[in-house]
């Protein structure tokens, strides 16, 4: 086993892009929203890509698999925050949608992940 093999999944490397665009975003909040929204989002952020690496690296396939959905549920976090970000005016439509699509190429790939550790199906 790679012990660094999750860096060449692009699952994980478009995980890094969500981050990065995520903590981008952070410095337009105000000040107030520091130890709340901004602390929550950047969690949820970091924590696609920290269980896209744990998973990859446990040996069991349902251990695995729940990584990846635990990544998944994370990112669904991310989007539901911006989402309520827009509409307390912290980021434009613009922005918002622009995650959108990042996100949403995120969620294609972790669901391709977790089907690669899966048996195929049988008719």
């Amino acid at each position: 086993m790679e012990v660094f093999g999750y860096r060449k999944l692009i699952a994980y490397q478009k995980a890094k892009e969500v981050v990065k665009s995520t903590y981008r975003l952070l410095k337009k909040f105000p000040a107030e929203e520091r130890y709340a929204m901004c602390d929550q989002l950047s969690r949820a952020s970091v924590s696609v890509t920290s269980n896209i690496a744990e998973g990859v690296n446990r040996f069991s396939v349902k251990d695995k698999v729940h990584f990846v959905e635990i990544a998944f549920g994370s990112l669904m976090e991310v989007s539901s925050q911006f989402e309520i970000a827009e509409e307390l005016d912290y980021i434009s439509t613009e922005e918002r949608l622009d995650m959108d699509e990042l996100i949403k190429e995120e969620a294609r790939l972790l669901s391709g992940l977790r089907n690669s550790y899966l048996p195929p199906a049988t008719p």
